[in-house]
């Protein structure tokens, strides 16, 4: 582990913030006690993220695994889910275990998708309960910039 934290460190040292460091788990072939001790190692190195996979070895990023990682996490250190994430629903679901970004090759589809669902919620509602609500067009945290 203390390899690891060195390494970490290193980088750190070399791209202080406002640099964004992100730390890959690749959590398919992790146990959860090494999850755990990866997110503090990362977290003790000062890291910005902690991410699920590289998306190429295993099973990606579960919504287990980032409840895990979030339970863990200090408030503030963000978590990427990554590999795997092919839906709204999936991208949601990531995101409401926390997850602050999403690393996908399905971005177009999944952007296609929450458009045709807010499409359909548009014209569901109309202009019935528009008044003292939220734009439609702001309906999820995925929409924004962050």
């Amino acid at each position: 582990y203390s390899q690891v934290y060195t390494d970490i460190a290193a980088v750190r040292n070399i791209a202080p913030h406002p640099v964004a460091l992100k730390v890959i788990l690749e959590t398919s072939k992790l146990s959860q006690f090494d999850i755990i001790a990866a997110c503090k190692i990362a977290e003790a190195a000062n890291a910005d993220f902690v991410k699920t996979s590289t998306g190429f070895g295993g099973q990606g990023a579960t919504v287990e695994n980032v409840r895990l990682m979030k339970s863990v996490i200090k408030p503030g250190m963000k978590i990427k889910a990554s590999g795997g994430v092919k839906t709204v629903n999936e991208c949601v679901a990531m995101m409401e275990a926390g997850a602050e970004r999403i690393g996908t090759s399905n971005g177009v589809w999944i952007m296609k998708e929450a458009q045709s669902l807010l499409e359909d919620v548009t014209h569901a509602v109309g202009d019935k309960g528009r008044e003292n609500s939220r734009p439609l067009d702001s309906m999820t945290r995925m929409f924004s910039s962050s």
